[in-house]
């Protein structure tokens, strides 16, 4: 009786670690660098997602986040152009 409960809890533990491993293979699927200049300041950041568009977005977010300081900036810089989009896969 031990032993099946093991292999039961040895087989449940290894599918959950196969299923983890392809949803962060599928997430890194696209990388992408955004350079972004706001308020005389440009920072560049690199971003992974599941589709170039999500990488784009996450990756000026997170260029905002360093030049940007409080929510009307923040969201001003979000609205802005990156100066470049360079996808790195």
């Amino acid at each position: 009786m031990n032993r099946k409960i093991l292999l039961i809890v040895l087989v449940a533990l290894v599918a959950f670690v196969a299923i983890i491993y392809t949803s962060m293979r599928d997430l890194r699927r696209n990388r992408v660098e955004v350079c972004i200049t706001f308020n005389g300041r440009q920072v560049c950041r690199i971003a992974s997602g599941p589709s170039l568009n999500e990488a784009t977005r996450t990756a000026s977010e997170n260029a905002c986040a360093l030049i940007a300081s409080g929510v009307t900036e923040t969201m001003a810089c979000g609205r802005t152009q990156p100066d470049r989009v360079k996808p790195l896969n």
